[in-house]
């Protein structure tokens, strides 16, 4: 069954942390501390992985469900969303070091 907004809020922290699912792969995980952090769970080339989404309420459930199908895209044509997500980090932090040295000249 699917998530309600409702239900996310009402979600409480428990002694362990514990997920409240979602679907296709998605859930919340709801940490001791308090914390809610979606996560989407899938597998490449047979392996289980998981990507994290972000922490509500910065991230809502409907973006975190927008999130999870472009994730589940780029699983359909071959790629890994957890690498494609690094790969993307990188690039932006070399075009802002290369920003800051043409600024510098």
């Amino acid at each position: 069954m699917a998530l309600t907004d409702v239900a996310i809020r009402n979600a409480k922290p428990g002694v362990k942390p514990y997920k409240l699912g979602d679907s296709l792969g998605m859930y919340l995980l709801v940490q001791p501390t308090g914390g809610k952090l979606w996560r989407l769970k899938y597998r490449v080339d047979g392996r289980e992985k998981k990507l994290g989404i972000g922490r509500y309420p910065e991230v809502s459930l409907a973006d975190a469900r927008k999130s999870r199908d472009e994730a589940r895209e780029q699983i359909a044509v071959g790629k890994d969303p957890s690498r494609e997500k690094q790969l993307n980090k990188t690039r932006a932090k070399l075009a802002a070091d290369n920003m800051l040295i043409v600024v510098e000249k």
